[in-house]
C-alpha cells in the first residue's frame, strides 16, 4: 500500500510537468522564420526563391539547433497536438532537413561534382530515401514525411506547392515557417503563387502547361481540370485564357529543373528566357 501510495504522489507530481513539457514546443518555429528570413531569397515579384546556401552553411549551428527542436518532440507531445500544428511541424521539418542535407553536402555542390539533391543519392536509392531525419523518435527518411505521413494522415493537396526538394522547379521555399495559426492562408498563397509562376504553369497557344508535379501526384487533386479551375485568376493573364481555362483545355507538363535552387542557377535560368 506504501509503495503504491508513493507511485500516485509522483504520478501527481510529475503531471505538471509533462504538461508543461508538452506545451514547451515552440509553434510559432520562430527560430526557424529567422534563418529563412536571412538565407531565402524571394524574386520574380515574390513567385520564386532560392536559397544562399554559403551563408547559410556558416549558420549552421542555428540550423542544427532549430533540427533539434523538432528531434525533441515525443510521439506523445505530437500526437497531443491538433490538426494544423501537425502538419505545419512536418511542413516545416520536411523542408529544414531537405536544407541540412544540401548543407551536409554543400562542398560538392560548391566544386561542380554534384548539381542536384538527385545526384546525393546511390545506385539503389534517391536522396529521398536516405535515413538522417531524427523525428519523432526514429531515424526517418524525406519519404517518410511526404509520402508515408502527410499524404495518408492529411487530405492536403496544396502541400504540393509547399514541400521543396532544393531545385529549381520546386515551389518556392517560403521565407517564413509554417504555423498552425497561418497554415490555411499560407497554403493557399503557395498555391496561387506556384501556379501564378509562368516558367511552370500557364496558358499558352498549346492549351494548358503544368508543372510535373501535378502530373506525379495527380491522383491527390481528384479531377485535375476541376482543380486548377479553382484558381484560374493565377493561371490565366486573361478573360480570353480564362474562357479557355473553364472548357476542355489540353494539358501537358513541363520538364523538371533539377538543378540546385541557388542565386548562381536562378541567373542562369533567367538568362536562358
Amino acid at each position: 500500500m506504501k509503495n503504491k501510495l508513493i507511485k500516485l504522489i509522483t504520478l501527481v507530481w510529475l503531471l505538471p510537468m509533462s504538461g508543461a513539457f508538452a506545451a514547451s514546443f515552440d509553434h510559432s518555429h520562430a527560430a526557424y522564420t529567422e534563418l529563412l528570413q536571412k538565407h531565402v531569397i524571394v524574386y520574380d515579384d515574390g513567385r520564386r526563391s532560392v536559397v544562399d546556401y554559403a551563408a547559410l552553411q556558416a549558420d549552421e549551428p542555428a540550423l542544427n539547433a532549430y533540427l533539434q527542436e523538432l528531434t525533441d518532440v515525443s510521439v506523445e507531445q505530437y500526437d497531443a497536438w491538433n490538426r494544423d500544428q501537425q502538419l505545419a511541424f512536418l511542413i516545416n521539418a520536411y523542408n529544414a532537413f531537405t536544407l541540412e542535407l544540401i548543407i551536409d553536402n554543400y562542398a560538392s555542390f560548391a566544386s561542380g561534382e554534384h548539381e542536384s539533391i538527385r545526384d546525393l543519392g546511390g545506385l539503389f536509392y534517391s536522396a529521398w530515401e536516405l535515413d538522417f531525419v531524427d523525428l519523432l523518435g526514429e531515424m526517418r527518411t524525406l519519404d517518410w514525411i511526404e509520402h508515408d505521413t502527410i499524404r495518408v494522415d492529411f487530405d492536403e493537396p496544396r502541400i504540393h506547392a509547399v514541400l521543396v526538394c532544393a531545385a529549381m522547379s520546386c515551389p518556392k521555399l517560403r521565407a517564413e515557417a509554417y504555423t498552425a495559426d497561418a497554415l490555411d492562408a499560407q497554403l493557399e498563397d503557395q498555391m496561387q503563387t506556384f501556379l501564378s509562376d509562368r516558367s511552370n504553369n500557364g496558358i499558352d497557344e498549346q492549351g494548358l502547361y503544368l508543372s510535373r508535379i501535378f502530373d506525379w501526384y495527380e491522383e491527390d487533386f481528384g479531377d485535375l481540370r476541376t482543380y486548377v479551375r479553382r484558381y484560374a485568376d493565377a493561371l490565366a493573364d486573361d478573360q480570353a485564357e480564362r474562357d479557355l481555362l473553364m472548357g476542355d483545355i489540353r494539358i501537358r507538363y513541363t520538364d523538371y529543373d533539377w538543378r540546385l535552387n541557388n542565386p548562381a542557377n536562378a541567373k542562369l535560368r533567367n538568362n536562358a528566357r
